[in-house]
C-alpha cells in the first residue's frame, strides 16, 4: 500500500509539472501572431519574409523531432525535456528584444535564428514529454495525453489575452519577457520533480522511423495527425479574411479564433477516456475525420450548400472542428504506440520516444503544409471552394481507416484445449482440436500447479508477469523483459530480482 501511494504521488507530480510546462508553452506559442507582423512591417519586411519566420518554426520541428525520438533513450528523457524548455524560454525572451534591432536585414536574420533555435527546443521537450507520459502512465496513455493537451490548449487561449494586456502596459518586449520567464521557471520545477532514469544505448540507427512507418496502422495514425494539423493551420491563415465581411470588432474576431481551440481543450479528456475505456482509437479517429469534414462544410459553407456565409453557422462549424481535431489528435498517439508494440516493437522507452518524435514531426509537417496551401487556394478560388481541400483529405483518411478496421484480422482469443496425457513426464502437452489450423494457440499445462502457459507468448514471458510492477525500478533496464500489448490490454512492468522460478516451469519460454 505504501508503494502504491508513492506511485500515485509520483504520477500526480509528474502530470502537474508537465501540465504547467505545456500551459506556459501554449502561452508562448500564441504570442508571436498578434504582435510580430506589425513590428516586422515597421522594420521594412514584407509579408512573405515574416510569414517564413512563422513557417520555419514548424519546418525545423518536422526535421529534428524524429532525431530526438530516435536518440532519446541515450540522451535521456529528463535531460531532453528540461533542455528543451530552457531553450524555448530563453528564445522567447530574446524574441521580445527584436524591436531594439535596427535595419531590415539584421532584424529578419535574427528573427530566423531565434525561431530556428526555439523550434529545436520546442521539439525536444514535446518529444520527451510524450515519451515520459507513455512510461509513467502505461495503462492510461490516451487519457493522460489528452489531459496535458488541455493544459496546452488553455495556454493558447490565455496567451493572447494576457499578452495583449501586457503589451498595453509595457509594449512589445514585456509579453515575451514575462511569458518566457514563466516557461523558464517551469523548467526549474520539472528538474526537481521529474523521476530519474537510467541512460541506455541506441539499438537502431537511421531506419527506425521508416521501419515504424511501414506498419499500416501507424501510417494511418500519422496521416490522421497530418490532416488534422493541416486543418488547424488552414484556418489560422484564412479565417480572418473570410470573416471580414461581418466587420467584427477586434475582441469578437479574437474570440472566433478561440472557439475551436477552446472546444478542443475542454473535450480532449473525454476523448482520451473513450480511447482507453470505451472503443478502439481507430473508431475515434474515423469519427474525428467526419466531425472535421462536417465542420468545414459549415464554416464556408461548402459550395454545394445553397446558403451565403452565415455568422452563427460559422460558429457551429468551428465547434465541430474543435470536436473533430480533439478526437483525431488524442486517438492517434495512443493508437500509434499500441500498434507499434503489437507489431513487435519493444515495450520500452525507445519505442515511446520513437512514436513521440513521429507524432511531433507529423504534426509540424501538417502545420507547415496548411498555411502554404491555404494562401494559394484562397487567392485562387476563394475560401468556400478552398475549404473543400480539408473536407476531401479528411474524408479520404476516414474512409481508409474504416476500410482498415474492416479488413484487419481480429486477434485470436484463448482456446480451451483438452488435455492429453503423456506417460513419462510431468508436463501434459495438449493437441489441436479437429478443424483448428496449425497457427491456433497451443498451451502447456503443468500438473503440479495447473497454470496454463501459451506457447504464443513472447520469449522469456510467463503467466506470472502479467502484472503491473512499478517497484522494480524507476526506469526499467534497457534490456528488461518486453511485454507485447494487445489492442485492449495494457500489461506493463518488470520482475527483476524476484524469485518466481518454479520447477514445473523450467525450460518453458
Amino acid at each position: 500500500m505504501k508503494g502504491l501511494n508513492k506511485l500515485k504521488k509520483r504520477q500526480a507530480l509528474t502530470l502537474l509539472v508537465i501540465g504547467i510546462a505545456d500551459f506556459c508553452s501554449g502561452m508562448v506559442c500564441s504570442l508571436q501572431a498578434p504582435f510580430f507582423p506589425e513590428l516586422a512591417e515597421r522594420k521594412g519586411c514584407t509579408a512573405t519574409e515574416y510569414g517564413l519566420v512563422f513557417g520555419i518554426f514548424e519546418f525545423v520541428v518536422f526535421i529534428v523531432s524524429p532525431l530526438y525520438g530516435q536518440h532519446l533513450n541515450k540522451i535521456g528523457p529528463k535531460v531532453t525535456f528540461n533542455g528543451g524548455i530552457y531553450t524555448t524560454g530563453i528564445c522567447a525572451i530574446l524574441f521580445g528584444f527584436l524591436d531594439k534591432v535596427e535595419g531590415r536585414y539584421p532584424f529578419i536574420i535574427l528573427s530566423f535564428v531565434i525561431r530556428i533555435v526555439e523550434a529545436m527546443g520546442n521539439a525536444a521537450f514535446l518529444t520527451a514529454s510524450f515519451a515520459i507520459i507513455a512510461k509513467e502512465f502505461p495503462d492510461k496513455v490516451a487519457t493522460t495525453f489528452a489531459s496535458l493537451e488541455t493544459f496546452f490548449g488553455l495556454g493558447l487561449i490565455v496567451g493572447p489575452t494576457v499578452g495583449g494586456a501586457l503589451f498595453q502596459v509595457g509594449g512589445y518586449t514585456l509579453p515575451f519577457a514575462v511569458m518566457g520567464s514563466a516557461l523558464f521557471l517551469s523548467a526549474i520545477l520539472t528538474a526537481m520533480v521529474l523521476p530519474k532514469h537510467e541512460h541506455g544505448e541506441d539499438r537502431e540507427h537511421g531506419s527506425s522511423v521508416l521501419k515504424i512507418l511501414k506498419i499500416p496502422g501507424v501510417l494511418l495514425a500519422s496521416a490522421s495527425i497530418i490532416v488534422t494539423s493541416t486543418s488547424i493551420s488552414f484556418l489560422q491563415a484564412t479565417l480572418e479574411p473570410h470573416l471580414r465581411g461581418f466587420h467584427l470588432a477586434p475582441m469578437i474576431l479574437g474570440l472566433m479564433f478561440v472557439i475551436n481551440g477552446g472546444i478542443y481543450a475542454v473535450t480532449t479528456p473525454a476523448w482520451g477516456w473513450v480511447c482507453d475505456n470505451l472503443c478502439p482509437p481507430k473508431v475515434v479517429t474515423a469519427l474525428g475525420t467526419l466531425l472535421v469534414a462536417v465542420g468545414f462544410c459549415l464554416i464556408g459553407p461548402a459550395p454545394f450548400i445553397p446558403l451565403p456565409t452565415i455568422f452563427w453557422l460559422t460558429i457551429i462549424g468551428l465547434v465541430f472542428h474543435g470536436l473533430g481535431m480533439g478526437a483525431q489528435l488524442v486517438a492517434s498517439f495512443g493508437d500509434a504506440l499500441k500498434t507499434a508494440i503489437l507489431y513487435g516493437f519493444p515495450n520500452d522507452l525507445e519505442t515511446y520516444a520513437l512514436v513521440s518524435g513521429l507524432w511531433t514531426s507529423t504534426f509540424a509537417l501538417g502545420a507547415f503544409i496548411g498555411p502554404s496551401i491555404a494562401g494559394i487556394l484562397y487567392d485562387t478560388i476563394g475560401f468556400r471552394n478552398a475549404s473543400m481541400f480539408i473536407v476531401v483529405i479528411h474524408s479520404l483518411v476516414g474512409i481508409v481507416t474504416v476500410a482498415y478496421m474492416i479488413a484487419s484480422k481480429k486477434p485470436t482469443g484463448y482456446i480451451e484445449i483438452k488435455e492429453e496425457k503423456i506417460p513419462n513426464g510431468d508436463v501434459i502437452e495438449t493437441t489441436q482440436s479437429q478443424g483448428q489450423s496449425e497457427d491456433s494457440v497451443r498451451s502447456l499445462r503443468s500438473i503440479g500447479n495447473g497454470i496454463s502457459i501459451e506457447k504464443s507468448r513472447p520469449p522469456a514471458m510467463n503467466s506470472l508477469i502479467a502484472c503491473n510492477s512499478y517497484k522494480s525500478q524507476a526506469w526499467p533496464e534497457r534490456d528488461s523483459i518486453n511485454l507485447s500489448l494487445g489492442p485492449y490490454s495494457h500489461s506493463y512492468g518488470a520482475v527483476n530480482g524476484r524469485n518466481f522460478a518454479s520447477p514445473y516451469l523450467e525450460g518453458v519460454a
